[in-house]
């Protein structure tokens, strides 16, 4: 049986999606600095702007390298590189990955090498994306306009509403993270302490740069307590 999953074809499939992301940024790029001239901004002030921007994005992107590493062992390097490098967040890419193989009684804390089975996952991944994108295009101007007169009418429900959706989303996922042993509790509850720090302290220093921290920080606080309680379990010292 070929192993399709790091296969030449799937790594062109990679590279097209990586070329066609990048040209798409730096046309973006091009348009925003030649508008940014035709309204009268200064150069420096436009480059201050794309360097800073630039900066921030480095450690937010260390999130989804840690996504793609997950994802990688199952499914290899292309398809996790191809769906986290556009659309894709591992908030949904995951359970969308376990879901399918499930569906033919296997897991992805195996490799996947069934071309069925990997065919059927690359489908889950990508066509619940579509879906979104499909919906946003679709009703998001109503969607939006209907929760800001909310917020007009009644700040008090509009929040609550918007924490309700949120956390619903959360708990969705604390299921799979809670029935996972005392090592998915122990990265959860550390990810969650980190995150819950990072809050107090934005809160408290009005540091709204950090945000973009926060997330990568306690993806790698989580795993970093996981590996080493695995390791000294292992080792006889738990």
């Amino acid at each position: 049986m070929v192993d399709i999953r790091n296969s030449t074809f799937m790594f062109g499939l990679g590279a097209l999606v990586a070329v066609f992301v990048t040209v798409q940024s730096v046309v973006f790029i091009a348009t925003a600095w030649r508008e940014g001239r035709r309204i009268g901004l200064a150069p420096a002030t436009m480059k201050k702007a794309l360097v800073g921007s630039g900066v921030f994005s480095i450690v937010p992107s260390i999130a989804i390298l840690l996504a793609v590493l997950t994802l990688a062992g199952a499914l290899g390097l292309p398809l996790p590189w191809i769906r986290l490098s556009v659309v894709g967040a591992i908030t949904y890419e995951l359970p969308a990955a376990e879901t399918a193989a499930q569906a033919f009684g296997q897991t992805i804390k195996q490799a996947i090498v069934d071309p069925t089975i990997y065919s059927a996952i690359a489908w889950a991944m990508s066509l619940g994306s579509v879906f979104a994108m499909i919906l946003i295009a679709l009703f998001a101007r109503s969607i939006q306009s209907g929760i800001h007169k909310t917020q007009l009418k009644d700040t008090v429900w509009s929040g609550l509403l918007i924490t309700a959706m949120f956390m619903g989303l959360i708990s969705a996922f604390l299921g799979s993270a809670l029935g996972g042993g005392l090592v998915s509790i122990l990265a959860l509850l550390s990810s969650a302490a980190v995150m819950a720090g990072f809050g107090l302290v934005i809160k408290k220093s009005g540091l709204h740069q950090l945000e973009n921290f926060a997330m990568p920080v306690s993806m790698i606080s989580g795993m970093v307590v996981a590996a080493l309680f695995t390791m000294a379990r292992a080792g006889g010292a738990l």
